[in-house]
This record gives structure tokens, C-alpha cells and sequence, in this order.
């Protein structure tokens, strides 16, 4: 536990560090070091930005009120780290892989799936699982590459080519990665938190298997975040999670998080780190970025009122009160009353959107504070974070 709080603590210093040598608003890159003519990303809910709302049930309201004015399958009020990241790299907002109407991949695609992992989960789509695991993601990554590569070598000319990244561009492209909490979470929920060292290496072992089966298929920048601060989400304290138990002595930190969980993501987070570095030693044609987003989130979550927020436990959409707890979006009655779970008067000053996922707002404020490379190893900016061959 005394580790936790020395590596809390100094993670809290680096912040406060970062922060001031940041400005505060993201302005979109007019002179980009890196020419990246596309942008590929993987990951789950933290990044979808449409796979399983077309895959399945579509997203229903208020999601997407903020900035989209409608659901449009994504995790939020608004748009998302990886939404920022692409207008920060002048690319439009990225489209999911298998959304088929009015489609353009001309600059990149996106494969994440909420609900995703690592691993193969024995999990179904109606147990909260995933079919779209990070193996599946790279595989079908694989086919929109062989299969676009047809369109310009077929020897006549295709009005698909202007949809599709010509197949020059893979290898010039940046591949992005948001995927590991719900490895995590389903490590917490089958209660493997006691051997969770060995499962965690597994895990990333799996990772690097699918970044080397990407770098095998001319991928060769990789900007990489680790996964979050999972025992501050809202569901998994105490106020909102009835099958929480904080009994237990040094339970919570001093954000209210729930430390054992945090340590569990601090524990896959350095092997992840560890992995990226054995990466770096077996590619040395790519280059590899570890995005530390655990700090970022949990600084954030540290100084809530100071960013202008209200305290980071507090949920935007969901009813909870007296003992009731809807999720974001659902209708159900309440002692003999309808009751519509929706969601705040002000989401910007929340940073949680649904008890889960974040806001717009605090997305936003996240990707302010990694896209320059403050949180990164090594500290490069993403625009600048491709192999130089000079």
C-alpha cells in the first residue's frame, strides 16, 4: 500500500509539473512534423466511435447531446479522446470500421468496439462482453488492407479510391491504442486480483502479439496509451455500487478511489511499459509512444474543483438516489413512478459522463494534456511521433 502512495504521489508532482508548462486549448497542427495521411485505431468504449452501436442496438439518448446534438454511437455526451486527437492531426472525425452508410475512409479507420479486451473473454455480447477483441480488431484491420489495396491494382480506375488510403499509406499512417480496462475489470470481477501479476503479463503478451502481427503489416508508429485510473470510475465506489465493501482498512485513497483496483491498473500499466521498451529493441524501424493516460486521468480526478469541475464521483446521466441506481438512457419504474435516467443540466462540468466513460469536457481536457507529449515516453509530441530517418 506504501508503494501506492509513493507512486500516487510522485505521479501527482509530475502533474502538477506538466500542467505548467501546458496551455490550456488544443489548436489544430498547421505544420506537422510527422506527414501522417491517415490514422488507425483500436481500443473499446473509451474510443468507439460507432462499432457497436452499428454492430448491434443503436446508441440511445442523451448520448451524443453535447456536440453530435444525437446518439452516434459513442460513450459520451460529445466526442471522445481519439475525436480531439484526429482534429488536433487535421483528420475528420474517425468512422467505425463496419458502419457501412455514407462512409469515408479516406484518412484512416476506426476498430475499437466497446466493451473489448486483450484477451478472448468467455463472455457474450449479452453478457457485456465483446466479439470485437483486440486479435479481431488487427484482423480486420488486415482485410481493409488487402481488400482496398485492389481498388488501385486492378489496372482500371475506381471511384473508391478517393474513399480509401492508398496502400502507400499504411506505412506512413499512426496506429493508436486504447485497450486493457476491461481485462482489468473482468480480472477484478472474477476476483483474480491475488494473481493478477501473472494474468497481467499475459495479457500484454497478447498486446505486443497483435502490435507485432500490425508492425508485420507496414505499421510502424504506434502511439500507445495505458489504461486509466479503473478504481476511481463513480460504479465502482461505495455511493453507487451497493456490492462495494468499505469495510476494509485503507480501502478508498484519498480521491475516494478504490485502491486495490488502481493497483491492478498500475501493475498491467508497467508491464505494458515494459513491453513497449521489448518492442522498441525488436523494432527499431518504428516507433512506439507509451502514453501514460493514468496520470493524465488522475490528476484530473485529483484537482476536479480546480479544473471546474464538481467532485469527480458525481455522475452526469443515471439516476441514483435512495438506494436506486438506472443507468444512463433507461427508463424503469421507481416505487410505482416512471423514471427517465437522464442526464445532467450542464455536462461540462462534470468528468463523468455515465459512471464509466467521461464527458466531452473532460475528454477534451485529457487530450489537451497528452497530444504535446507531456505524459509520453519518450516525451514527444503526437504530431512529431514517427520514425525519423535522418
Amino acid at each position: 500500500m506504501r508503494r501506492m502512495k509513493e507512486f500516487v504521489g510522485v505521479m501527482m508532482l509530475l502533474s502538477t509539473w506538466f500542467m505548467s508548462m501546458k496551455g490550456e486549448e488544443i489548436k489544430s497542427s498547421t505544420t506537422q512534423g510527422c506527414d501522417f495521411p491517415a490514422i488507425f485505431n483500436f481500443g473499446d468504449s473509451n474510443s468507439d466511435t460507432g462499432t457497436m452501436a452499428s454492430a448491434f442496438y443503436p446508441e440511445i439518448s442523451p448520448y451524443g447531446e453535447t456536440f453530435f446534438k444525437e446518439p452516434v454511437g459513442r460513450a459520451s455526451d460529445g466526442r471522445l479522446i481519439i475525436d480531439f486527437i484526429a482534429k488536433h492531426l487535421g483528420f475528420p472525425y474517425l468512422s467505425a470500421y463496419i458502419n457501412s452508410i455514407g462512409t469515408s475512409y479516406r484518412n484512416g479507420a476506426n476498430f475499437a468496439a466497446g466493451s473489448s479486451t486483450i484477451m478472448r473473454q468467455n463472455r457474450t455480447y449479452f453478457d457485456g462482453g465483446s466479439p470485437f477483441t483486440l486479435e479481431i480488431q488487427t484482423q480486420q484491420f488486415n482485410q481493409f488492407k488487402t481488400r482496398t489495396a485492389k481498388f488501385f491494382t486492378s489496372g482500371r480506375k475506381s471511384s473508391y479510391t478517393k474513399q480509401f488510403p492508398r496502400p502507400e499509406e499504411f506505412g506512413k499512417a499512426i496506429y493508436t491504442f486504447d485497450i486493457g480496462q476491461n481485462d482489468i475489470a473482468s480480472a477484478i470481477s472474477n476476483g483474480d486480483k491475488e494473481h493478477f501479476q501473472v494474468l497481467a503479463s499475459q495479457i500484454v503478451q497478447y498486446f505486443s502479439n497483435q502490435v507485432q502481427l500490425l508492425h508485420g503489416l507496414g505499421a510502424r508508429t504506434f502511439w500507445i496509451h495505458n489504461t486509466g485510473p479503473i478504481g476511481c470510475l463513480p460504479v465502482s465506489l461505495p455511493i453507487h455500487n451497493s456490492n462495494a465493501n468499505n469495510t476494509q482498512n485503507g480501502y478508498l485513497d484519498q480521491n475516494g478511489c478504490v485502491k486495490y483496483q488502481n493497483e491492478m491498473a498500475i501493475i498491467f500499466n508497467k508491464k505494458l511499459k515494459d513491453i513497449v521498451i521489448k518492442l522498441r529493441e525488436l523494432f527499431n524501424d518504428a516507433s512506439l509512444i507509451y502514453v501514460d493516460i493514468f496520470s493524465a486521468k488522475y490528476h484530473l480526478i485529483s484537482h476536479a474543483k480546480k479544473e471546474g469541475f464538481v467532485e469527480p464521483q458525481h455522475i452526469c446521466c443515471g439516476y441514483h438516489k435512495d438506494g436506486y441506481h438506472l443507468y444512463c438512457g433507461n427508463t424503469s419504474k421507481i416505487k410505482g413512478k416512471e423514471i427517465f435516467a437522464g442526464s445532467c443540466i450542464d455536462p461540462s462540468k462534470y468528468i463523468s459522463w455515465d459512471g464509466v466513460h467521461y464527458t466531452e469536457a473532460s475528454n477534451h481536457w485529457i487530450a489537451t494534456q497528452i497530444i504535446n507529449g507531456s505524459f509520453s515516453d519518450p516525451p514527444i509530441p503526437i504530431t512529431h511521433s514517427c520514425k525519423r530517418t535522418h
